[in-house]
């Protein structure tokens, strides 16, 4: 791409090696390392590819491919901005997939016709290699095979989503644009239009252009997550908003938000079609921030998104003290529904918590969270939030009666998590 992206983008690796890992806390130095992968398919882009498989792999893994920003790499991305997908990876047993432009400036070919076609060649078909690869490879779930990616990556994220809705579950982009924004003519790498902003379409036209770069598929279409600061003036804040029309239009829900509320200061998160923690679109905008995401703590949120919070079995809570010990929660006066709560690890800024119920088999389980605690991962149920994050009503999802989640003390290492209530259904 042009000088200009590459040196508004230059600043990226920057500020990665600054972001605290909040997942990674107290935590030894994992054996596993990122390997460079050659002979793995079609690539007629010359990309590279890097795994890192987890010492302890699922019996059935995930897949997370993640994609770095211009000028970045895929060392860089993974030691930095996404060092926590990595420890994610180690205790829920997922395999992540890191592809690496090789091309002058490291930017992923989001722009030429032949990327903006499904098997047109470039970028896309390369990374699709990579994924059959580890899918034949590692008995990969091929119903939780997912992207991310931030600038660069991010479009590549929409593009690949775009492009094969049925190979990708959900996505998760940081600092993007709409899948086909950025296509250009002429061998340009540069759209200037669209990162600055300039490019409005209707819903229905951006969702055209997703399904043309798949013309004829019918299927089920992947969620997305989106990500994007106020004040980015490399891929302008507008991109934001074209694509949450682009994403809900190809997910057929309505552009006016189901719920909307705030994880943290200058924080608004919105969500469409389901206020659940796996809505088909989820809108993050974050005041006063430029292109310079994710930011601590928000990796977790990702993965809570796109589902990597769990294995084919309930991740291990080890006994750890606690602050204080919970006491059962209270029945509900018609029925004989009982949730407790067993402590977890602690680490210096989160704990775990395990909650078993007891008397029923489908359950309604509220619990309340102390700010400005919040709650960056879950698993073994669904989960639904309210009172800004701080009410947390969990629902039986098949896995059991017993469900956990791990809390990000912000501050606060004394409080723990209360049942308010159970209710037998």
């Amino acid at each position: 791409m042009k000088c200009m992206l590459r040196a508004a983008l230059a600043g990226v690796a920057a500020v990665a090696l600054a972001v605290t890992a909040a997942l990674a806390g107290g935590q030894s130095a994992q054996a596993a390392s990122l390997v460079q992968v050659t002979g793995f398919g079609t690539n007629p882009s010359n990309l590279n590819m890097y795994i890192y498989v987890p010492d302890r792999v699922a019996a059935r893994p995930a897949l997370l491919v993640a994609m770095h920003y211009c000028s970045g790499s895929a060392s860089a991305v993974a030691n930095g901005y996404f060092r926590d997908y990595q420890t994610a990876a180690d205790q829920y047993g997922y395999i992540i997939v890191f592809p690496e432009a090789t091309r002058s400036g490291n930017c992923f070919d989001v722009y030429s016709a032949q990327a903006l076609q499904r098997g047109g060649g470039s970028d896309p078909v390369g990374i699709i290699s990579m994924v059959n690869y580890t899918k034949s490879r590692y008995n990969v779930d091929p119903s939780r095979v997912y992207a991310t990616g931030v600038s660069s990556g991010a479009m590549m994220t929409n593009v690949m989503l775009a492009e094969y809705p049925d190979v990708f579950a959900a996505g998760s982009a940081f600092m993007g644009v709409p899948a086909g924004c950025f296509a250009t003519t002429g061998g340009s790498t540069w759209n200037s239009q669209c990162a600055n902003g300039q490019i409005s379409k209707t819903a229905q036209q951006w969702g055209d252009l997703a399904r043309s770069m798949n013309p004829g598929y019918s299927g089920a279409q992947p969620r997305m997550q989106l990500w994007h600061g106020t004040t980015d003036s490399t891929l302008n804040y507008n991109n934001f908003g074209e694509e949450i029309k682009q994403w809900t239009n190809v997910r057929g829900v309505s552009q006016t938000p189901v719920l909307t509320d705030s994880p943290a200061s200058g924080w608004t998160r919105t969500r469409y079609g389901s206020s659940s923690v796996t809505a088909p679109v989820e809108g993050n905008s974050l005041a006063g921030v430029g292109h310079s995401l994710p930011q601590n703590g928000m990796i977790a949120y990702a993965i809570n998104f796109l589902g990597l919070n769990s294995t084919s079995a309930s991740p291990s809570v080890p006994s750890s003290p606690s602050p204080s010990s919970p006491s059962p929660s209270p029945s509900s006066p018609g029925g004989s529904c009982t949730a407790s709560i067993t402590p977890g690890t602690v680490w210096g800024d989160r704990y775990n918590t395990s909650v078993t119920v007891s008397g029923a088999s489908t359950w309604t389980v509220t619990v309340n969270i102390t700010a400005p605690q919040k709650v960056s991962t879950t698993w073994s149920g669904a989960f639904t939030w309210s009172n800004g994050g701080n009410t947390m009503t969990v629902k039986p999802n098949g896995s059991g009666n017993t469900f956990g989640f791990t809390t990000m003390t912000n501050g606060n290492s004394s409080a723990r998590p209360q049942i308010t209530s159970c209710i037998p259904s």
